[in-house]
Order: structure tokens, then sequence, then C-alpha cells
């Protein structure tokens, strides 16, 4: 099975690397001369076709990578970004424990922490490890049909795959935690189960229910802390790392109106409206509209009441405005995507949603290569 892009010539991999140098060598002045380190380079990609960064060089590309990625409307805080270096690690085992103390350290009681955890890299003589889950954390979705779905729908496949392959499954709630997948080097993918103690969750319940407010206290809806990518490929100076699972903090409207809310996924819009009992026989009621901000309320109310770190999509999207004119006066472009940068409710009322962006592309970023949204879902996984 194929499971890499086509892989870089050595040429392209000098042209990526000169560029990044320069880059890291720009940015911190008190690294001196990039002359010698580009000798360094180059005498090391003459002789095994790739180079190995430095801790110092790898820290700062997963950071910029963060800075360039088009569709993350909380960049400003890219400097922040924790990084734990486990390039040493190959083997599945070791690697599905390091992600989980991942979690763990990303978690800090609640004040969540941005981390990435960066493994094996792509070399000339083999591919490196991969992570197929697409979140280090993922709720099971039981059923083949969104209609008739326990759990989350989007993640129905996979955990048809799993069960197929020996998991015993969950206690069948809605909420269920699915094993991490992770294919060391040389290895087949392989399940582990997700240890209770390595996932935060948040119970969600609306401000309103103590006066009895829609009945939201026996709803049992929780969702977990820390949203942490796992299937995408970060890429600094034409060095390829398959397996860097990263994290920043949630925005509610990602839960709230994306996760709990689409119809591809809880689809919890026709179950709240019902609560709150809005008139759903026509769209012109709003009742979906309603329903998605008290959906959104219970989110953000539920997380302060935890004492877990959330941004809202107001602040964020002002603090975002904020992170433009801050790499505008360095003189640095900054991409992105206006369709993801532009919250999913209240778009308007955002000042994201006033202007225009250009989708720059960048050679040290985050992308998903060939086949990453295929092995989300399991598919050959069995």
């Amino acid at each position: 099975m194929e499971i890499l892009q086509q892989r870089s010539t050595t040429a392209q991999v000098w042209e990526a690397a000169e560029e990044f140098i320069r880059l890291f060598h720009r940015e911190h002045p008190d690294s001196g001369d990039p002359r010698a380190r580009l000798a360094a380079v180059r005498a090391e990609l003459a002789e095994t076709g790739t180079y190995r960064h430095t801790p110092q060089e790898l820290a700062h590309g997963a950071r910029v990578a963060w800075r360039n990625s088009n569709r993350c409307i909380g960049r400003l805080y890219w400097n922040s970004l924790r990084v734990r270096d486990r390039r040493e690690l190959t083997d599945a085992d070791r690697i599905a424990d390091e992600c989980f103390e991942h979690l763990r350290e990303a978690t800090n009681g609640g004040r969540v922490r941005p981390t990435i955890t960066v493994f094996a890299p792509d070399t000339p003589d083999r591919p490196g490890p991969l992570i197929w889950s697409e979140q280090l954390v993922r709720y099971a979705g039981y059923g083949d049909h969104h209609s008739i779905t326990v759990g989350d729908a989007r993640n129905a496949p996979l955990t048809e795959a799993l069960l197929r392959l020996g998991w015993e499954g969950g206690a069948g709630t809605p909420f269920d935690l699915l094993p991490l997948v992770v294919q060391g080097v040389d290895d087949k993918p392989r399940w582990f189960d997700t240890p209770a103690d390595a996932v935060l969750e948040v119970p969600i319940e609306h401000p309103d229910a103590e006066a009895g407010g829609g009945g939201w206290a026996d709803w049992g809806l929780r969702w977990h802390a820390v949203p942490a990518i796992s299937n995408m490929c970060l890429e600094i100076g034409g060095v390829h790392y398959p397996a860097a699972p990263f994290n920043g903090w949630y925005m509610g409207t990602e839960i709230g109106a994306r996760n709990l809310a689409d119809t591809d996924r809880y689809n919890l819009l026709p179950a709240v409206a019902r609560r709150l009992g809005l008139d759903t026989t026509s769209d012109r009621s709003l009742w979906k509209d309603r329903a998605l901000v008290e959906l959104n309320r219970a989110v953000l109310h539920s997380f302060d009441r935890a004492g877990v770190t959330i941004a809202d999509h107001h602040t964020e999207s002002r603090r975002f405005l904020a992170h433009l004119e801050k790499e505008e006066r360095k003189g640095r472009d900054v991409g992105a995507d206006w369709s993801w940068i532009v919250p999913p409710i209240s778009g308007s009322a955002t000042p994201v949603f006033h202007r225009t962006y250009e989708d720059r592309p960048s050679a040290t970023a985050y992308v998903h290569h060939d086949g990453a949204q295929e092995r989300a879902q399991g598919r050959d996984l069995v």
C-alpha cells in the first residue's frame, strides 16, 4: 500500500533546506553566519540523501509551520509551542506511549499547553512511522448510517474496522474512546487502548440547567479537552516528519457548532431544539440558529466551569487580526484560508469576516499526505 507522496530529489531537498536554514539564522541572529551550517547540510545531503535538524532548528521549524498554517485562527501563540523531540522512536509501542504522555502534558490539569511530539522522519532508505488516527482522542461511532449511529458518525468506518481487528468496543455510549492506531517503521498498523488518565473530559451542561432550562443536566454530553491532530505530516526544510501530533486548545465553535452539531457528526440540533421547545416545523423560525447558539453557550460555560482552556470565536477573531498586525510589522506575509478563519457561527459579527486573505503555500508546514484521510477512516486496516 502506497503511504507516501513521491519522494523529493536531493536537489529539491537542498533548495528547501537552504531556504529554511537561512530563515532560522535570520530569525535567530545569535546563531551566527549560516554558511557553515549550510555547508554541513550540503555535505550530509550528498552522503545520505537527507540531513538531521538540530534540536533548535526542529523547534523553530515546528513553530514556523504553525505560523504558516493558513487554516488556523489561533496563530498569535505560535512561538509558545512546546516541542517534544522523540525522533529516535520508530516502533509503534513506544510511539503510542509517547502520544498518551503528550496528552497528559498538554492537558496540564486543564490549563492546556500547545504541544507537538515529533517522531522519526522519512529517510531515503525507509518511510517514517505513521499515526493513522485523525486525532489522538476520538470517540467511537457504532453504526453505518448517520441516522442510526450511536456516537460520532464520522468515526463509524474506523470503529467498524477496529472491531473487525479485535477491539472489543466500549460500553456503547456516545462517547466511548477509540483506540489509537499507530504504524511503526517496517511494521503493520496496530491499535492501542487509550488510557483513561490521559484524557480529560468536560461534562457539557447549559448555564440555565440549574433553573431547569431545557433539561440539560440529564443529557450526559461531554467532550475531551485537547484537540491533538495526529495524521498530518510536519515538513521542515525538505525533511518530512509523518508522525508529529500537535495541539493548541479548542475554540468553542469547533465543539458546539461542528463536532456536536454537524449532521454527519452528532447531529444534536434537532434534539436541542426539542428540549428548548422551539418550533421545528419551518426553517423560517430559525430554530437551527437558536439551538446552535445555545449549544455553543453550553460548551463555553462548561469548559469555564471545569477550569479548562477554551477560546470563544469573537475573542479569537480579534486576536487573529492582532497576529496579522504583529507579523506585518516584522515584514512577514500571512496567508489564510477565509473559509476556515471565519467562525462557523456569527461570521459577520466577527472582524475576520470583513476582509480578504491570500491562501499562501509554504515549504515549512503541516500537510495531509496522500492517503491520510483514508487511513483515518480505517481503510485497508484489516
